[in-house]
């Protein structure tokens, strides 16, 4: 039973911990976040008819 109750824990926890995770990714903006922002080539910015 313990054992039940240990592996449910560490599963809602790590639910948990990656919900956490997206809402603070969701926050920063779609390129901010993005593991390829130092590469990529799109213009996440501004628009070019915008500036």
């Amino acid at each position: 039973m313990i054992a039940s109750v240990l592996i449910g824990v560490a599963i809602f926890g790590y639910a948990i911990w990656h919900f956490v995770k997206f809402i603070n990714k969701s926050k920063k903006g779609k390129c901010a976040a993005c593991d390829l922002k130092n590469s990529c080539s799109s213009e996440c910015a501004i628009p070019p008819k915008l500036k």
